[in-house]
């Protein structure tokens, strides 16, 4: 019986991995995002309405930086920008198509198109946009994945 039990631990044991990024795309490398945005700021300003967008293009940890959608002032999402379905190169990064648009494409000459509020790829099949986790704690925003 001891037997049994050690050998069903055993394989147990090696059949977990260790999947640390969790979305498996072999087009985006691992990033490390980990940062805040504080809400009062004034180059946040569109962040405090539900349905605006900021974009974020500085070093954070992203690949080609990250957008971040205003659900309900509760609720956001955020977002990499750059395309899951491309490796990184001059055309991957995506676009919004204006302020108030929940739409981003892609550059590259299939021009994939995603949903910025579910990160979802609006037609096709493939990736959807690596999503980066938001938690509202007072008026300051913590993105993380």
């Amino acid at each position: 019986m001891k037997k049994t039990f050690f050998l069903g631990s055993i394989l147990l044991i090696l059949s977990c991995s260790d999947d640390n990024n969790g979305d498996n795309n072999q087009f985006l490398p691992p990033s490390n995002v980990n940062y805040q945005i504080n809400l009062n700021l004034p180059q946040y300003v569109n962040l405090r309405s539900p349905g605006n967008n900021f974009i974020d293009r500085t070093e954070n940890g992203s690949i080609r930086g990250i957008i971040i959608y205003n659900l309900n002032n509760t609720q956001y999402s955020a977002f990499e920008l750059s395309d899951p379905n491309h490796s990184p190169n001059n055309c991957s990064a995506i676009e919004v198509e204006n302020g108030t648009s929940v739409t981003a494409t892609c550059g590259c000459d299939d021009e994939n198109s995603y949903d910025i509020i579910t990160g979802q790829k609006t037609s096709g099949n493939g990736f959807g946009l690596r999503r980066y986790n938001v938690q509202k704690e007072g008026n300051t925003l913590f993105i993380s994945n």
